[in-house]
């Protein structure tokens, strides 16, 4: 896969060197569970702090949207 280049609110969550983008979604999962992150009651959902909002534009989010605003993100 090509590395792509994350914006600076996603550098934030994993790190601004350009990286494929199943790389991206692992830095991500890893940052998310290292954070508590995955809603308890829907381990499927992912309840965002101050730097994953800035990614998704919401609270809560979807494993499966997450790919899709994650895209987004990265040129």
């Amino acid at each position: 896969m090509k590395p792509l280049t994350p914006s600076a609110a996603l550098a934030a969550v994993v790190g601004a060197a350009p990286l494929p983008r199943t790389e991206v979604v692992s830095k991500m999962w890893v940052y998310i569970k290292k954070h508590k992150l995955q809603d308890a009651a829907n381990k499927r959902n992912v309840n965002a702090d101050a730097k994953l909002k800035e990614v998704f534009g919401k609270a809560q989010v979807s494993m499966f949207e997450m790919a899709g605003l994650i895209g987004k993100h990265l040129k």
